[in-house]
């Protein structure tokens, strides 16, 4: 079973910059595409970035250009997301997603597209 694994949550100061984790211990996640999401209490969950395979073609919500970035480091089998400039509406727990299936992105990012999900990992923007 692939069991994604996110980490580097916490709580960042507003304008601070945070760097989630992602990886499946055990499991090669090079050939996918990774999504990363976003959830509050009472609202359904947010598309935030993808990543592809193997070029690094990166797709994001249009209203987190330019302070969101998702990189990806094969060699440790980790994906990242670079948040910058962090602001009090970031706070929200963030999930990593992919599909077997998939090793592009949808232009847009789709909870629907993805059926494996990680536990979720905390950020909280507060002064």
């Amino acid at each position: 079973q692939v069991q994604l694994v996110e980490s580097g949550g916490g709580l960042v100061q507003p304008g601070g910059s945070l760097t989630l984790s992602c990886t499946v211990p055990g499991f090669t996640l090079d050939y996918y595409a990774i999504a990363w999401f976003r959830q509050t209490p009472g609202k359904e969950r947010e598309g935030v970035s993808c990543i592809s395979c193997c070029h690094g073609y990166t797709y994001y919500a249009d209203s987190l250009k330019g302070r969101f970035t998702s990189t990806r480091d094969n060699a440790k089998n980790t994906i990242y997301l670079h948040m910058n400039d962090l602001k009090p509406e970031d706070t929200a727990v963030y999930y990593c997603a992919t599909d077997l299936n998939r090793s592009n992105c949808q232009a847009v990012i789709r909870e629907i597209y993805y059926d494996h999900w990680g536990q979720g990992t905390q950020v909280t923007v507060s002064s």
